[in-house]
């Protein structure tokens, strides 16, 4: 798992992005599957829950993610992917 360097120039939030998004991107996390939630985020990476909100909402923005009301964030369909990304 990649670490967070918090000397990096790239904001926290996009770091845990990152992480994430490579997650979906090499098939450990499938379509439908759950992301990790904002609690295990806050817990692995050591970042607070204002960071672990804005990686979601940078993934969900980037179309890889949706969000439930009250059952947690999931990797989007591979068709709702953006081109660059499918």
């Amino acid at each position: 798992m990649m670490t967070i360097d918090r000397f990096d120039p790239e904001p926290i939030y996009r770091q845990v992005a990152k992480v994430i998004r490579d997650r979906i991107l090499s098939g450990e996390l499938q379509p439908r599957d759950p992301i990790p939630s904002e609690s295990s985020m806050v817990a692995d990476h050591g970042v607070a829950r204002d960071t672990a909100r804005a990686a979601v909402a940078l993934l969900r923005e980037e179309g890889l993610v949706i969000t439930l009301p009250q059952r947690g964030s999931f990797v989007a369909d591979r068709e709702n992917w953006p081109a660059d990304k499918a």
